[in-house]
């Protein structure tokens, strides 16, 4: 089918639900499930960079959450361990020349390119991830994150699932990004190509993002700039009962172009003594 007709029947089944319409969720569910089935062979996805800017679809996302809804529990059997559960594997990994290493967990309804390997981790519907990335070991894909080409997820890291509000945009990490271990990353906050985030730095929409470079102290939220280096950090707030220090995170420098990326970062890790 055509995805802008999926889109339109998708739409008008949303309307109808919202209204009130009893019988319409009901006779939504083959749309509902062809928008997941197109979820899971790459066809759409949640949120898309177009003319340099990420559109997140909200159609899409309350697809996801209807879906929730009308699937059924069931138990799902993978080699000795059972699991009870509404979301069935993701099992075409092959077809799509992706290596998953055991006990590594995918739902249907995310999609990898080509070269994707994930450790043993989570990736949650909705979720896409580009060509050539690594999902280190117990790192975390939240539902409906967008993870870019050649992006590594280092060991423990957790991307944040946005599916409510649906208009919210989701996490988003961009091509070529190192994300280091233990990093948290939720709330829509968007990692821009080539960061590098130092272990443990946490980014809420509420974190400040402070940069330190060209000897100014300039703070934002939500984003941290193409090709910036991070570490986490923490700023002084003054309370009723004196000073206290909360978390932040400092921009401290920036990588140096380079064609070589798996270079570039290597001596990004060296000049800057980072721990990853």
């Amino acid at each position: 089918m055509d995805l802008s007709t999926l889109r339109n029947r998708m739409e008008d089944a949303l309307q109808k639900i919202e209204n009130g319409d009893e019988h319409a969720l009901e006779a939504s569910i083959p749309t509902i499930q062809e928008t997941i089935a197109a979820l899971d062979e790459g066809k759409i996805r949640v949120a898309s960079l177009e003319n340099g800017t990420w559109t997140t679809h909200a159609w899409i996302k309350k697809a996801i959450l209807l879906y929730f809804r009308i699937a059924k529990m069931e138990n799902i059997e993978v080699g000795p361990f059972t699991y009870f559960d509404k979301i069935p594997l993701k099992k075409n990994f092959a077809e799509l020349n992706v290596r998953v290493v055991p006990p590594a967990t995918a739902r249907y309804g995310t999609f990898m390119e080509p070269g994707v390997v994930l450790m043993p981790s989570y990736v949650n519907i909705g979720a896409y991830v580009g060509a050539g990335s690594m999902v280190d070991t117990w790192a975390t894909v939240g539902s409906c994150a967008q993870v870019g080409a050649n992006v590594h997820l280092s060991g423990g890291v957790g991307l944040g699932g946005v599916l409510e509000p649906a208009a919210a945009n989701p996490v988003i990490v961009e091509d070529g990004a190192f994300v280091g271990s233990r990093c948290i990353v939720v709330e829509g906050v968007r990692i821009g190509k080539e960061a590098v985030l130092a272990a443990n730095v946490t980014l809420t929409s509420s974190t400040p993002i402070i940069d330190t470079r060209n000897g100014k102290m300039e703070e934002s939220k939500g984003y941290v700039p193409e090709r910036s280096v991070v570490v986490p950090g923490t700023k002084e707030k003054e309370v009723s009962g004196g000073k206290i220090y909360t978390s932040c995170a400092y921009i401290i420098g920036e990588r140096k172009p380079s064609t070589d990326l798996k270079t570039s970062l290597n001596n990004v890790l060296r000049e800057f003594a980072l721990s990853v």
